[in-house]
């Protein structure tokens, strides 16, 4: 998905020895070209040039680029890891949006949610045309991005496919040997769930992690990458809705756990069909959740 300041960090300071050269007024490379030569995308090439811009080293002019002043050395930034990095920052954008109840149609302000995040911008911005891509954000006319709400047709097409991915990986876990990994990972797994259950009055909202560790865990058995980038679609979306319900939130977390159990038992089992029938019980409830999560938000 987004890359990591450290890169736009050697990028940046790539950029300024390449303009160490060069004279006042001398013009820059076009972004393409830059790209080629610094091995990153166009988007990190921007964010450079636009920090370029800030610090008046640089004058940008529609697509002209020419250079403002000589480069010194305090102009550097240092190339050291101060940010979280991007699978911390998928974590608390979501732990955001759960915990806070973002409604659907909410601004996201960019500057805010970088410093709240501790990520440049440059890489919220990355992070967020991921999103884009699967309908989860989308950029504002003027500007900037604002938090999507879903259908109901985009939430039973999103469910059908979700059952597509998770039985099919169900019935690939029922097939392993007693030796792979995966089955220790379900041990600790089923502890978890049973922990969860003693405390479920309480910490009912620790569900929502739980659950993403579960699915991807046995999704992690197929090795396909658009699987993984899928999963964490997922996870934003399912998690995000049915938590609108706040009433029902706890009973249907504890109804969740159960189904979970009995997903492990009958994967430990071999029962291939078993396992799939445990699965599609299990998300057909997750369906049904997702829609009246959208209807309470439809009244609300």
């Amino acid at each position: 998905m987004a890359r990591t300041d450290v890169r736009f960090r050697a990028a940046y300071n790539q950029t300024l020895d390449e303009l160490a050269g060069q004279s006042p007024g001398d013009p820059l490379p076009s972004e393409l070209k830059l790209a080629k030569a610094l091995k990153v995308s166009r988007t990190v090439v921007r964010g450079v040039l636009k920090r370029l811009a800030e610090e008046r080293i640089i004058g940008l002019d529609g697509r002209h680029k020419s250079l403002l002043r000589p480069t010194i050395e305090a102009d550097r930034l240092p190339e050291r890891e101060e940010y979280i990095s991007l699978r911390e920052l998928e974590g608390r954008f979501l732990d955001w949006v759960l915990r806070f109840d973002v409604p659907a149609g909410t601004p996201l302000n960019v500057a805010q949610l970088a410093k709240q995040f501790s990520v440049p911008p440059h890489l919220l911005q990355e992070f967020l045309a991921s999103l884009d891509h699967f309908g989860l954000v989308e950029r504002r006319p003027r500007g900037g991005w604002r938090l999507l709400g879903f259908t109901g047709d985009y939430a039973v097409e999103l469910s059908e496919f979700r059952t597509l991915l998770e039985v099919n990986a169900a019935r690939t876990v029922s097939a392993l040997p007693e030796t792979h990994p995966v089955w220790a990972a379900l041990d600790a797994l089923e502890s978890e769930h049973l922990q969860l259950l003693d405390r479920i009055d309480t910490d009912f909202r620790d569900f929502s992690r739980l659950d993403e560790k579960f699915h991807g865990t046995i999704n992690a058995v197929v090795k396909n990458r658009f699987v993984s980038d899928f999963q964490k679609v997922i996870s934003l979306i399912f998690h995000y809705h049915y938590q609108w319900d706040k009433q029902r939130e706890r009973d249907r977390n504890q109804a969740a756990v159960g189904e979970h159990l009995r997903i492990i038992a009958a994967m430990r089992s071999h029962d291939a069909d078993a396992a799939q029938a445990a699965v599609q019980t299990h998300l057909a409830t997750s369906k049904e959740t997702l829609l009246a999560s959208l209807r309470v938000n439809q009244l609300g």
